[in-house]
């Protein structure tokens, strides 16, 4: 019994000492830049930054390009196909609106229009806070919050979302992104 105590305690300790010394890399595993050459290219193209790219799609797919959601957004940064649409059609990015599922299940066509999208709301928001609520709840819906005065413009009551889902997402989203900030410091 004294054995089996001892080889419990020494097991737990190369553990924990293991976790120490290799915790970047065991959080690299779990916060991981998959398709990494996609998001540089839309990232330069729409001038949003990469980390935050890559906590949007750890957030909304875990890098699951055939996601689908139960309200049936799609793929790695689970985008509504009218929104995809909408996207494509007022930025001039080429789809085939017939077969559109399995569009916005390629890796490029999906990264590209909800990076664009994202770039939009940044810049009709000018803040990253408001313009990720906005990803998630709609533009509709955070126009008003902003109109009835719930949340301000500028994010800096953002806490004040009364969409639980919506203050969770952006909370998740600022909490990833920071720790892909600091993970891949270069």
């Amino acid at each position: 019994m004294k054995n089996k105590k001892i080889m419990v305690v020494t097991l737990l300790f190369i553990l924990i000492v293991s976790v120490f010394l290799f915790k970047d890399n065991l959080l690299k595993i779990l916060y991981p830049k998959t398709y990494q050459e996609v998001v540089l290219v839309y990232e330069e193209k729409y001038n949003v930054e990469e980390n935050l790219i890559f906590a949007v799609i750890k957030a909304e797919s875990n890098f699951n390009k055939n996601a689908i959601s139960n309200r049936n957004a799609i793929g790695l940064m689970q985008i509504m196909e009218e929104t995809a649409k909408d996207v494509a059609q007022k930025n001039d990015i080429e789809i085939n609106f017939d077969n559109l599922r399995e569009e916005l299940c390629d890796v490029y066509k999906n990264i590209e229009i909800g990076t664009c999208y994202l770039s939009t709301l940044m810049q009709k928001y000018q803040n990253k806070e408001v313009a990720l609520a906005a990803y998630n709840a709609g533009t509709g819906v955070v126009d008003g919050w902003i109109k009835k005065g719930i949340i301000q413009k500028d994010g800096t009551d953002i806490e004040n979302i009364p969409y639980k889902e919506t203050n969770n997402y952006v909370r998740k989203i600022l909490r990833d992104y920071k720790i892909y900030e600091d993970l891949y410091k270069n």
